[in-house]
């Protein structure tokens, strides 16, 4: 293959000093038809590429697009080799494990096309005492010791959305006693109730999904009657969405 350093110097050697283009050609490094090639253009190799159109080899995969398609507009986390063990089981001896990569390609050039579209986060717009958010968080990483012994801890964590004020209680563990003494010296301190406090899905304060089903509210008998204490709405972000509860996420220590 003829580089872009050969030309220059058969353009150099010809133009320059008026060589024989034989003899140019073979100082580059070139037949002589070559070099007639690019002394004619006038361009370099990388300037005369031209971008492919066509394929080389025929699409394996044309027949079974259609079947699999589906899959991944229903489910666009799925991974291409779930998809394509499904079709060496569908169709026994057609597809071999060599062409999972080209598979692959095909299947992120198709997300790139057309594939479903990316969620988007808008931002969240706050009023001024309007939400609290709060988390529990590990703080055994921070090796913090009393007497030369590790100090296990966590930290209940209390934020108000608009003004990034902020407390935090120690605790040992992810409980309704230490999330209920948590927000009371937090409210304390603030002097002070916002109308909304959020949390994520934490077991102490949301049921799961089963009992939700069952007893007919997102939250405990315990964690209800504390927000109703204090005369504040309860609500819980969605699993797998820290961004909606994002003040807390951000500002949240370590």
């Amino acid at each position: 293959m003829v580089t872009d350093q050969q030309v220059k110097l058969l353009f150099k050697l010809v133009n320059g000093k008026k060589r024989a283009r034989s003899t140019a050609a073979a100082k580059a490094g070139m037949s002589e038809n070559t070099a007639r090639k690019y002394l004619r253009a006038g361009k370099l190799p990388s300037e005369m590429k031209t971008e492919r159109t066509y394929r080389t080899r025929p699409d394996a995969f044309a027949e079974v697009w259609g079947e699999i398609l589906p899959y991944l507009e229903e489910n666009p986390g799925l991974e291409v080799k779930a998809v394509f063990e499904h079709l060496q089981r569908r169709h026994p001896g057609q597809f071999q494990s060599s062409q999972l990569r080209t598979l692959q390609r095909r299947v992120k050039r198709w997300r790139a096309e057309a594939g479903p579209g990316k969620e988007v986060f808008f931002d969240q717009a706050y009023e001024p005492g309007e939400r609290a958010q709060s988390d529990f968080t590990c703080m055994n990483k921070l090796g913090v010791t009393i007497q030369g012994q590790p100090f296990k801890h966590m930290l209940f964590h209390f934020v108000l959305a608009y003004s990034n004020w902020e407390a935090g209680t120690i605790c040992t563990s992810e409980s309704f006693e230490a999330l209920s003494a948590g927000l009371q010296n937090a409210l304390t301190q603030l002097g002070g109730v916002p109308r909304l406090h959020q949390t994520d899905s934490m077991s102490c304060a949301v049921r799961n999904l089963k009992r939700t089903e069952k007893e007919g509210a997102p939250f405990t008998d315990r964690y209800g009657a504390l927000m109703r204490h204090y005369g504040m709405e309860a609500q819980q972000t969605q699993p797998r969405r820290p961004n909606e509860n994002g003040k807390i996420e951000q500002s949240a220590p370590g």
